[in-house]
């Protein structure tokens, strides 16, 4: 009977009630118990008591009517029978009408067969600039509470938001054209979309701004926006501006759905990627927009973004631990340098480290050493001394702590990917073995296999080295057989031999060269790709030998002076790899 009157506590029966409705219906079944409820009355009601009769949090306009309850219990199977059947029989003669108008006044939530929803896929619309903190969510994130309110307020970004810049330009003249912000995760691409609705009165009012996700979101979310933007453009001469944050994860199929609407515009399109966009955008969209390109923030734009966490009382770090906070300089310096110019990352630290210092604090010191402002906000001049009495002092090793470890760019399918193997690659062909380590170092720390690795030290062996040293081939081979043998971590040596062997050997491309000319006229028909002359083919029967085949060859090392020729006739003297005769004898 436990469960069951759990079940009917829950609901916001009394105790007393519930316990009597079990009692009286055998105390098996909650659904029972709650019909037994709501068509008697508790005998406790029926005495001539002054204290009013205790009521469920679920009233019903109507006690002597019993909607059907089954379908409000997720633990209860549906019975196989008509509506009607299910209903009490003093209910199954009223009109279909007034029995929903009950279950609507039992103010229940209505279970749905179809899976809800996610919140975040819905439509939603940016704050309003002036909102002030009480209507942020309590647990919002630093890195969300700081960002920009306005263009003005962006950091790192000058390039695209300086005077006379494309995206300034366009917002002092009301003219916002579709544009896909590309940046690297912590750059500003999302806050530079919201800051824009704050930028300009004149702008809030010609414009509605509408944000989606695509991780969450579908084309049914698109089609959803892009109706209630032609609505109101017609109802309120105002157009909408539709932010897609992470359009990379939209396929071909679902970035076909905003081609049509950009081009009548019913929208103005603003979308935010990580990944390039030549590789991840259909090039009809990217016709439709202008692709701007954010910039990896510098230390000193990451620090400014943490000076100003530290001291906004009112969004900043004070009010993740309602209490006063200080951080020294080294400590931001740390951060800085330390998140490779991903200011989501360094506000992260910087949160998780102050919530360190704070849970060291003395709780009693806390309670006095608060400083408080007009408004009742903890406030902290960045300046006073780092003492107990002035609360939460953050140290360098909170700051270390909260970080763990140097955060990496690199992905092993994406850009950075390839831009990588591409420095390691360029910097063995300049013959710098400094800096070919250094990107291998790079690559292994991201995480990268270290048989790819080997996999492209073999290609360039003899792809750059080639004959200029042979033995270099032997070196990579060994290599790729060494790390398949041992494995990460023991392997990096390895590597790091063998990448150090081939930037300093002597390089030469003319095996790469000719293979790529005779590819070339083979591909090209460059001699018709005529047959096989008969003195080159092989002669294994008495027919072929008879026909022709194999006649006039001369054994080479027979006669190692007689002068043969061993390409068809129309591609005779034709020159694919250039190597000095004296050199290819030596070898």
């Amino acid at each position: 009977m436990g469960e069951e009157m759990e079940q009917l506590v829950n609901m916001g029966f009394p105790d007393e009630l519930a316990a009597q409705a079990l009692a009286a219906t055998g105390g098996k079944s909650t659904l029972k118990a709650t019909e037994w409820i709501l068509t008697h009355k508790s005998s406790s009601c029926s005495s001539p008591s002054p204290s009013p009769c205790p009521k469920p949090n679920l009233p019903i306009s109507n006690p002597n009517v019993q909607p059907k309850l089954d379908r409000f219990f997720l633990f209860q199977s549906r019975p196989p029978t008509t509506p009607s059947a299910a209903l009490p029989q003093s209910v199954q003669k009223r009109d279909p009408a007034a029995i929903d108008s009950d279950v609507a006044d039992l103010n229940l939530p209505q279970l749905s067969s179809k899976r809800p929803k996610l919140l975040s896929s819905s439509i939603v619309s940016v704050p309003d600039s002036s909102a002030g903190k009480g209507n942020q969510p309590p647990d919002e994130p630093l890195s969300e509470r700081m960002r920009p309110r306005n263009v003005d307020d962006v950091v790192g970004q000058d390039h695209l938001l300086a005077k006379n810049s494309i995206l300034r330009s366009a917002l002092e003249c009301n003219r916002l054209p579709s544009i896909i912000l590309w940046g690297p995760p912590g750059t500003g691409k999302t806050s530079i979309a919201k800051a824009i609705v704050g930028s300009t009165s004149s702008f809030s009012q010609s414009f509605r701004f509408v944000s989606l996700s695509a991780v969450t979101s579908g084309v049914k979310d698109v089609r959803d926006a892009v109706e209630e933007a032609r609505k109101t453009r017609i109802k309120n001469n105002k157009r909408t501006v539709l932010f897609l944050d992470e359009v990379h994860r939209f396929n071909k199929s679902q970035q076909d759905s905003f081609l049509p609407v950009i081009e009548d515009g019913s929208i103005i399109f603003l979308g935010a990627t990580t990944e390039n966009p030549s590789f991840h955008l259909i090039t009809p969209l990217l016709s439709r927009c202008r692709v701007l390109t954010l910039n990896v923030l510098k230390p000193h734009h990451v620090s400014v973004i943490l000076k100003r966490a530290i001291d906004d009382s009112e969004k900043g770090l004070a009010r993740t631990i309602s209490m006063g906070v200080q951080v020294g300089d080294e400590a931001i310096d740390f951060l800085a340098a330390n998140c490779d110019g991903d200011a989501r990352t360094a506000l992260n630290a910087l949160e998780i480290s102050a919530i360190t210092a704070a849970a060291r604090s003395n709780p009693a010191q806390i309670d006095d050493c608060n400083v408080e402002d007009a408004n009742g906000n903890a406030v902290r001049n960045r300046g006073d001394t780092a003492s107990s009495s002035s609360g939460a002092v953050v140290t360098l090793d909170d700051v270390k702590e909260a970080l763990q470890c140097k955060h990496l760019a690199y992905d092993k399918a994406g850009e950075e990917h390839y831009n990588l193997i591409s420095a390691l690659h360029k910097s063995l062909r300049g013959s710098d073995a400094d800096a070919s380590i250094y990107w291998l170092a790079r690559m292994l720390e991201g995480g990268e296999q270290p048989l790819y690795i080997a996999r492209r030290l073999v290609r360039f062996a003899s792809e750059d080295v080639g004959l200029a040293d042979p033995l270099a081939l032997n070196q990579a081979v060994s290599c790729y057989q060494a790390c398949h043998f041992i494995g990460m971590p023991e392997c990096n040596v390895i590597l790091a031999q063998c990448v150090a062997y081939l930037a300093l050997a002597p390089k030469s491309i003319a095996v790469y060269q000719a293979m790529g000319a005779a590819q070339k006229a083979v591909r090209e028909s460059v001699g018709q790709n005529e047959g096989v002359p008969l003195h080159l083919r092989n002669a294994p029967t008495k027919l072929m030998k008879e026909i022709g085949y194999g006649k006039g060859y001369i054994y080479t090392p027979d006669n190692p002076s007689a002068a043969q020729s061993f390409l068809p006739p129309s591609l005779q003297g034709y020159k694919f790899l250039n190597w000095p005769e004296s050199q290819g004898t030596q070898k």
